[in-house]
């Protein structure tokens, strides 16, 4: 994630990829894609519900959610598509190679195609 003009902000961009895209439920999170079908870098999105804890539990989710999406985009290039994580409680206490699994593993099941 280079730069922060790839992040979804608005509602409507969150609700546009849960109405349309595919979802992903793994143990750690939970992820939603969205081709867009043009060449431009992938967008991300994160949110975190009040279910999971507090202001400083869910912020520290997002920010651990954030880390393995940028040490993972490093190694491959994603394009064309939107993708939304959630945070789960689990996402919490889980060890970060586990979250870093649980991301390939819904990026494979969401069916996001990654480009080298």
């Amino acid at each position: 994630m280079a730069d922060k003009s790839t992040r979804l902000k608005k509602r409507a961009e969150f609700l546009r990829v849960a109405a349309k895209g595919r979802k992903a439920p793994v143990p750690g999170l939970v992820l939603q894609a969205l081709e867009r079908g043009d060449t431009e870098a992938a967008r991300y999105g994160f949110t975190v519900t009040k279910k999971v804890g507090n202001s400083v539990v869910r912020n520290r989710v997002r920010r651990r959610l954030r880390e393995v999406v940028r040490l993972l985009d490093r190694e491959r290039t994603l394009q064309g598509v939107d993708i939304v994580v959630i945070g789960r409680s689990g996402t919490r206490d889980r060890r970060f190679d586990a979250l870093v699994g649980d991301y390939r593993k819904a990026l494979r099941k969401a069916g996001v195609k990654e480009e080298s």
